[in-house]
């Protein structure tokens, strides 16, 4: 269950070794009216009292920190100080840290654990959410990384600015998270509704953490959060990274059937297989922060060559609309980062049952096309397997795509082609040729710049794939 309720203990989990560098920043001056805005009788009493219990003057603690390598202002929530809630002076420490944060430029990390907006300050509190909204996105604007680690409880308005709002959500295992506090939930929720698990399963947050990996945990995604900064390594044409190489075979298919079966095939190598090979070490983001996730998609943030890159990857299963949309919100946040992108395309096509037409399966592709389309950060695509129409099409670079020699694309399957075209079944395998779907097709058509070699640097006979990596 989650631990970690004050503030300090906290900070000293995330900044691990490095919780020694901690620099607490200077609290905002200001004055109050007594009993606070709304003169609620007891309410001064209250803050003493809390600030005896507890040993902090509000309800939030601010300063700046080294997490790993990278330095980051980190505000910490403290439950004991009138259950974390947000009121006005809280609002004062929060919109100062992030104007820090700006000034130095430096990722902000917030440790929540909060019930909400304070009642004895009334609106002059809630309005504190828009404030910090507001901080967030003059934050946001300045291209700098926000990752939120949700402690035991966060709800209410903290979990929906600071926590839900983050680039990067993290949590400790069976944290109360939701916007509705267990006081004001209907009678019959279901409270496992509630937790940390469950809205890892509803794609609203992106990892469960143990209290003694946070460190680790946070250190990491900083490091690869920031790594946009970074100059391109050598051969990185344009800041582009380099495709990867080829896992699979590395000779010729004959016939259009041929590709669509070594695409096809169980051993073929998958996304997973490519990350790992590409990648020192990667991160996954998970979710589509609309109460979806895909299995079938991939997307994160990897180390290749001392530099940062943002992948999306298909893993050979149909894709879902959340799919479509987790990859467009991992590729926004690269771009505000400054991070470029890897995308591996490896679908049969998009799902197109009844519940992907529910949930928007049109939209979700078409503001994936958008966001690959606006996207100013260089972007690099390996056709991996099947590439199926355009839910294979709506991942791929439109001047940057490659392809391995298992592979193939096509404007619609072999088998619905035929279908479509009210041909005999047994005609298939020569719609497929028809097709000019093969790697070496796609090469002579312009619709890939050239079949990647695999990692022994072979490519097949001379001449079979038009243009490798390297070749401008």
């Amino acid at each position: 269950m989650a631990e970690l309720r004050g503030a300090r203990e906290a900070i000293a989990a995330v900044l691990g070794s490095g919780a020694g560098t901690f620099t607490e920043l200077p609290a905002p001056e200001g004055t109050s009216a007594p009993d606070g805005p709304l003169g609620w009788e007891g309410y001064d009493a209250a803050l003493a009292r809390a600030a005896d219990r507890t040993g902090e003057g509000e309800s939030v603690v601010c300063g700046t920190g080294r997490i790993g390598a990278t330095e980051a202002v980190v505000v910490s929530f403290e439950f004991g100080f009138l259950g974390g809630s947000l009121g006005e002076r809280t609002g004062d420490r929060l919109a100062a840290a992030y104007g820090h944060a700006r000034d130095r430029g430096l990722p902000v990390v917030s440790l929540i654990a909060t019930g909400g907006s304070r009642m004895q300050e009334g609106m002059r509190a809630l309005l504190q959410l828009q404030r910090v909204a507001g901080e967030s996105a003059l934050t946001r604007a300045a291209g700098l990384a926000q990752l939120a680690v949700v402690r035991d409880p966060t709800t209410g308005g903290g979990w929906a600015t600071l926590g839900a709002g983050a680039d990067v959500v993290l949590a400790l295992p069976g944290a109360q998270i939701g916007f509705a506090g267990s006081r004001v939930r209907p009678a019959d929720a279901d409270p496992s509704a509630y937790t940390a698990e469950a809205q890892l399963a509803a794609g609203q947050i992106d990892a469960v953490v143990a209290e003694e990996a946070l460190a680790g945990t946070v250190a990491r995604w900083l490091a690869l959060l920031t790594g946009g900064r970074a100059e391109p390594p050598d051969g990185w044409a344009g800041g582009a990274p380099p495709p990867p190489a080829a896992l699979g075979r590395s000779g010729p298919v004959a016939t259009g059937w041929e590709a669509v079966v070594a695409a096809r095939s169980p051993e073929r190598p998958r996304a997973a297989a490519y990350l790992d090979a590409y990648f020192d070490h990667r991160e996954e983001i998970r979710g589509d922060r609309c109460g979806g996730t895909d299995p079938g998609m991939l997307c994160g943030f990897g180390r290749r060559e001392g530099r940062t890159v943002a992948y999306a990857a298909q893993c050979g299963t149909a894709t879902l609309p959340a799919g479509y949309r987790t990859a467009a919100r991992l590729i926004r946040l690269a771009e505000r980062l400054g991070i470029p992108v890897l995308t591996l395309v490896d679908t049969p096509g998009a799902a197109n049952d009844a519940r992907a037409e529910r949930t928007g399966a049109g939209a979700a592709i078409a503001d994936l096309f958008a966001t690959m389309a606006a996207a100013r950060v260089p972007l690099t695509t390996l056709l991996i397997g099947e590439g199926g129409s355009g839910g294979a099409l709506a991942l791929a670079a439109a001047d940057n795509t490659w392809a391995t020699p298992d592979s193939y694309f096509s404007v619609i399957a072999p088998e619905l082609a035929t279908a479509i075209l009210k041909r005999d079944p047994g005609r298939t395998r020569a719609t497929a040729g028809q097709l000019r779907l093969r790697p070496q097709d796609l090469v002579a058509l312009g619709v890939v710049r050239g079949i990647v070699p695999g990692r022994d640097g072979r490519d097949g006979p001379d001449g079979w794939n038009g243009r490798v990596p390297g070749d401008g």
